[in-house]
């Protein structure tokens, strides 16, 4: 009698986020809390602020046969030459790698999590700028680890269906406009697994 073979069918990796700083950092991880998403958040994959660094943590995901997702502020590359230019050979470079994916927002974050309360494209020069006018709608907007590890900010940003709406706004906007934000694609990818 024949052995029965057996059959392992590969699962989609979980993905493994990457992100500039520990604002990206917290609300993901309250977003996975809140929204039971199945992401990778690890402190590491965070803080990583260059080209060059989201690069090396990228390579890191793709050894272990991981899905990278990549949240990033694209402001410095609006003032910095160099940094525009690595930005752009990252993004050809992983253009058609179905296991990465890079979402950035211009100025910074901040203008996706003003989405879920303001629609908006308007021009933002700075993420301050834009943290003004966030802070019409969370006051005491700050980024500290003290402020961002609070789960409530994220929590009132999702609530009552604002969450859809960012994600809404986002891609209605696109990204040829002077401010945008990719991060709807990160939800809808997400949302799924």
């Amino acid at each position: 009698m024949a052995r029965k073979a057996s059959i392992r069918i590969k699962k989609s990796p979980i993905p493994t986020l990457i992100g500039a700083g520990i604002t990206e950092q917290w609300y993901f991880k309250h977003l996975k809390t809140l929204k039971d998403y199945r992401v990778k958040i690890r402190p590491r994959f965070f803080g990583t602020e260059t080209a060059n660094g989201m690069a090396k943590r990228i390579e890191e995901v793709l050894q272990n046969d991981g899905f990278a997702i990549c949240v990033f502020d694209a402001d410095v590359s609006t003032w910095n030459e160099l940094e525009l230019k690595k930005w752009n050979a990252l993004r050809r470079k992983y253009k058609d790698n179905p296991s990465v994916m890079l979402c950035d927002s211009l100025p910074s974050i901040e203008y996706w999590f003003l989405l879920h309360y303001k629609n908006t494209s308007r021009y933002y020069g700075t993420s301050q700028a834009v943290i003004e006018d966030l802070k019409g709608f969370i006051p005491q907007y700050d980024k500290t680890e003290k402020f961002l590890q609070q789960e409530k900010w994220v929590a009132e940003m999702v609530d009552e269906g604002r969450q859809e709406e960012a994600c809404a706004r986002a891609e209605a906007f696109g990204t040829d406009g002077e401010s945008y934000s990719k991060v709807f694609e990160v939800i809808n990818v997400i949302a799924k697994i």
